[in-house]
């Protein structure tokens, strides 16, 4: 059976300049390294700070958004990452030599799990219900017959991590026509679901779980894949098997989430701190916790402490099984994620997380009231913006609403599809306050400052 190998999987080749010159080894730094400064430095990652990652935006007591858990993911991953290389590296004394870009492993995790949230809309996962809810349950139902049935499968089914591929490639107007123009590899360890909206959506199978791509996106991920051999999957139409990468940036974002947001509602009082302790302490496996923990009068720090020796369990443990299985997932054949294959003990203290997650933090009042809220804001920003651009006889009123429209976000093909899709860049681009800000504008609830 064929399978993917190393020395392809990891390229330093830059998406839309694949015939420049690729850096020197001895530069300051290396082109995954590039990837990452270029992600951080750029504007759909500063706009994170103002996403919501679980609770409401801003508040008197500190929690995470988007942007502090993309870092704290992106950490993570680089330690998975580091731990995978050096391990195979003493397993195998001659891998630099027969995959030099191997020791990179942990950059280019780290620049993947950076964006893997970059195109995730306002109101955290309430904003992809929100958008999706518009066309199957609203009056974005009209649009179905003007887009053909793949078309309409992205629109009924909005994915963040696709949206995260379309910002980092696509040649938005007035912008670099090559989008950021990062590296394949790090390209290919963004998509955690290797196909289209028709073929996704298949709970069995892990890698088709939901989908990666819109179809606008589809030829651009077929020259990734291309240019670093992935395995193709023929199950249904064409689609691939992960990048073996897509497992270590999914761990970290997995195992972040699930520890994270217990000291977040830890903090809002969501939580006991005895609640969280019988959580966290069997996890970490540390027989001096406890005259660690006597010692903190604070129980912030208390729960901090247990934080960091979780994570740090679960990044050992995780990386072990990666290492375990890699023939296997090179081979295309792992079919769950790396904390599902943890030893049992610690996938049974993972579901008891997400049991309580599921009760007292996902159901808290003030969650749901953000989820509420974000389904009013984005249907009503989509149900002005989008009639207004597919309109064949505009009205003064569609062209004032479109002259809010940024010319970057404007459809540069005359589909409605194309036109749908630029509309969803704009929407899905906004922070929360920005979202609920231009909301209450345009439906008159307040008026623009003259100062």
């Amino acid at each position: 059976m064929d399978a993917m190998n190393w020395q392809r999987l990891l390229s330093a080749k830059r998406w839309g300049y694949e015939s420049r010159h690729i850096g020197d080894p001895h530069d300051a730094r290396s082109e995954f390294q590039r990837d990452y400064d270029r992600l951080i430095f750029s504007s759909p990652f500063r706009r994170l700070q103002n996403k919501t990652q679980v609770f409401p935006l801003p508040g008197s007591v500190f929690v995470h958004n988007r942007l502090t858990h993309s870092l704290e993911v992106a950490s993570v991953g680089r330690s998975l990452g580091r731990i995978f290389y050096n391990e195979m590296r003493k397993s195998f004394p001659a891998i630099d030599a027969e995959a030099p870009y191997l020791q990179e492993v942990g950059n280019i995790v780290s620049a993947a799990c950076l964006s893997h949230d970059l195109g995730n809309p306002a109101f955290g996962h309430s904003g992809e219900s929100a958008i999706s809810s518009y066309f199957t349950d609203g009056d974005g139902r009209n649009f179905e017959g003007r887009v053909s049935e793949a078309e309409w499968a992205d629109l009924a089914h909005f994915e963040g991590n696709a949206n995260a591929l379309r910002i980092l490639t696509h040649a938005f107007a007035g912008k670099d026509e090559h989008g950021f123009a990062l590296t394949y590899s790090t390209l290919g360890a963004i998509v955690k679901y290797p196909c289209a909206a028709i073929d996704g959506h298949d709970k069995q199978v892990h890698h088709r779980k939901k989908y990666g791509f819109f179809q606008s996106e589809q030829p651009a991920f077929e020259r990734i894949a291309e240019e670093l051999g992935l395995l193709e999957d023929n199950m249904q139409q064409r689609g691939f098997k992960r990048h073996p990468l897509v497992y270590l940036v999914e761990a970290a974002d997995d195992i972040c989430y699930n520890i994270i947001d217990l000291e977040d509602a830890h903090r809002l009082g969501i939580l006991t701190y005895d609640q969280v302790a019988r959580l966290l302490i069997p996890i970490c496996g540390d027989s001096q916790l406890e005259p660690r923990l006597a010692k903190l009068d604070d129980a912030d720090s208390r729960i901090s402490l247990l934080r960091a020796k979780a994570i740090n369990t679960l990044i050992i443990a995780c990386a072990e099984v990666f290492l375990q299985h890699q023939e296997t997932i090179l081979n295309g054949q792992f079919e769950k994620s790396l904390m599902d294959a943890l030893p049992a003990g610690l996938v049974d203290m993972m579901h008891a997380i997400e049991r309580v997650s599921v009760e007292k933090i996902y159901n808290a009042q003030s969650v749901v009231q953000i989820e509420v809220a974000g389904y009013k804001v984005m249907n009503g920003l989509l149900e002005e913006f989008i009639p207004a651009y597919l309109s064949e006889k505009k009205t003064k009123y569609h062209g004032k609403l479109l002259a809010l429209m940024p010319k970057q976000f404007h459809a540069q093909q005359e589909t409605a599809y194309a036109k749908i899709r630029s509309v969803l860049d704009f929407v899905s681009g906004m922070t929360d306050l920005y979202a609920v800000e231009l909301y209450r504008k345009i439906k008159g609830i307040s008026f623009p400052s003259l100062d």
